[in-house]
């Protein structure tokens, strides 16, 4: 039988509020708000979750404790139409 490759990869999104009690991520890879993905809080006050993707761009936010953030780990950044920027990640 073929093995069957997968084009996904691995991305990791994290962010450190130690005193955050949710945080979800939306973008357009989650149908934004509509099925954001949680992000499980570590010992030492990081977020984290990883998602497969397949390669291309994609923008996303942060919704913590209700609230719109960006990601300060991620430089490129573009607007959103709601007076905001979003955050995008290229996945090569």
């Amino acid at each position: 039988m073929a093995k069957q490759i997968s084009n996904k990869h691995g991305v990791d999104f994290t962010l450190f509020a130690p005193d955050a009690h949710n945080v979800l991520l939306a973008g357009n890879f989650t149908d934004w708000d509509r099925a954001p993905v949680s992000l499980k809080k570590q010992k030492n006050g990081l977020w984290k979750t990883s998602l497969e993707l397949p390669p291309g761009a994609y923008q996303y936010r942060l919704l913590v404790d209700g609230q719109w953030r960006d990601d300060p780990d991620c430089p490129t950044r573009v607007p959103n139409g709601c007076g905001s920027e979003n955050c995008v990640r290229i996945v090569n």
